[in-house]
């Protein structure tokens, strides 16, 4: 169904727009007070920006369903979702899909990977003391993760950079417009994927794809089986892709923000037990995925406006986190702020199952390196900002560090 309803006021928010991108917040904020339920005729969705709304969205699956797609170009582009995308699923095929991941991906499995992320980071990191600088997405933030994933899967190392790169180029945006679904892309990831899976299914090992081989478990039809070949695939592919992207986003971010706001490097720098509160408020003040998009499963009432069914609903948890009716001064960084929770792993049953994994890696890199480089500055000049429409981050973020 095609929404009628005006525009919501004089302010205009576009996900595809590349300047509203490189600095969202000044729009969010106004979509905040004069628009918390923005309508865009344009792309024909829905808007809510408020920390209570997009909570409340979230945690409403049955009335903001997520089988269509997470993404807005998705759910618009009709595709059909093979099973097994935890993302790209509702209850009940949802719960039963998020259940054998949950056993396969706890966090105190994620946990314990701490030794072999730091030494993930020392190898990227050791060779450029001395140097000068270095770039926090090239040689840490797209190298580490991507590392820590193959690990995890038992994808060999030579040709872990290249399905991360091939994952990149899937939701780069080459204009300011919606990307049309690249089949290409799909095709390539999952053919790559299956020789892996293949030969795993012939040597099983101590991974994660051999456990999602071997697991057992109770499907949406009461059938007690092992996953397919297809749904272990899309697993994989989930995995790779999700692994990869957000967390080499919180890394740049990290490092930008901190540059930014030298005092508090300086305190983290002297007290690197301020690190695990550091990473949460870049988490709240830069979500690397801070728009996520909702089918809209029955009419609902926001705001006194009735979002009618099959529209679609854009739920901007990067507004939400610096909400001021949820976070005094949500616009400014602090990392001494006190709160009980942001929204930029979600909430309810979409919640992040990678939400340990990305704090760890996040918290190991900074602390390697502050071990290195207690100060650094941003080569703006060199800078590049990556452009997608739902994940939000740099490309390159080269610095200037010293070791003083």
């Amino acid at each position: 169904m095609t929404a009628t309803a005006p525009e919501s006021s004089d302010v205009y928010y576009d996900p595809y727009d590349f300047e509203i991108d490189s600095d969202p917040y000044p729009v969010w904020k106004a979509l905040r007070d004069t628009a918390p339920l923005y309508y865009n005729a344009r792309y024909d969705f829905f808007a809510v920006s408020r920390f209570d709304d997009v909570e409340k969205a979230f945690g409403d699956w049955d009335t903001y369903r997520s089988g269509r797609g997470s993404v807005l170009e998705l759910i618009r582009s009709g595709f059909t979702f093979p099973p097994g995308n935890i993302l790209f699923e509702d209850p009940p095929v949802h719960d039963v899909h998020r259940g054998i991941l949950a056993r396969v991906f706890t966090p105190r499995k994620m946990l314990a990977l701490e030794t072999d992320v730091r030494a993930f980071c020392a190898r990227s990191l050791d060779p450029l003391v001395g140097s000068g600088g270095f770039d926090f997405i090239a040689d840490l933030g797209a190298q580490m993760p991507m590392r820590t994933i193959g690990m995890l899967l038992g994808i060999p190392e030579e040709d872990q950079e290249g399905i991360r790169d091939i994952i990149d180029a899937g939701l780069t945006l080459e204009e300011d417009a919606p990307k049309p679904l690249d089949q290409d892309v799909l095709e390539r990831t999952g053919a790559m994927f299956a020789d892996y899976l293949d030969w795993r299914a012939r040597n099983p090992s101590d991974d994660l794809m051999t456990e999602l081989l071997t697991a057992e478990f109770t499907d949406e039809t009461g059938t007690t089986r092992r996953l397919t070949r297809s749904e272990v695939l899309i697993y994989v592919n989930m995995l790779a892709a999700a692994g990869n992207e957000t967390t080499t986003r919180l890394i740049g971010w990290t490092g930008k923000v901190l540059a930014e706001h030298p005092d508090q490097l300086r305190q983290v720098a002297q007290d690197r037990s301020l690190v695990p509160d550091v990473i949460e408020e870049v988490l709240r003040f830069e979500a690397p995925s801070p728009i996520q998009a909702r089918h809209v499963a029955r009419d609902v009432e926001v705001h006194g406006q009735t979002v009618p069914e099959g529209s679609v609903m854009v739920l901007l948890n990067g507004s939400a986190n610096r909400d001021e009716r949820q976070f005094p001064d949500g616009d400014s960084f602090d990392i001494h702020r006190s709160f009980s929770r942001h929204l930029s792993f979600g909430r309810g049953l979409h919640f992040c199952l990678g939400a340990a994994l990305a704090r760890l890696e996040a918290r190991v890199a900074l602390d390697e390196v502050l071990r290195r480089w207690p100060h650094w500055e941003i080569d703006y000049d060199n800078a590049v900002q990556a452009r997608t429409s739902t994940v939000r981050g740099w490309a390159k973020l080269p610095v200037r560090a010293s070791a003083d």
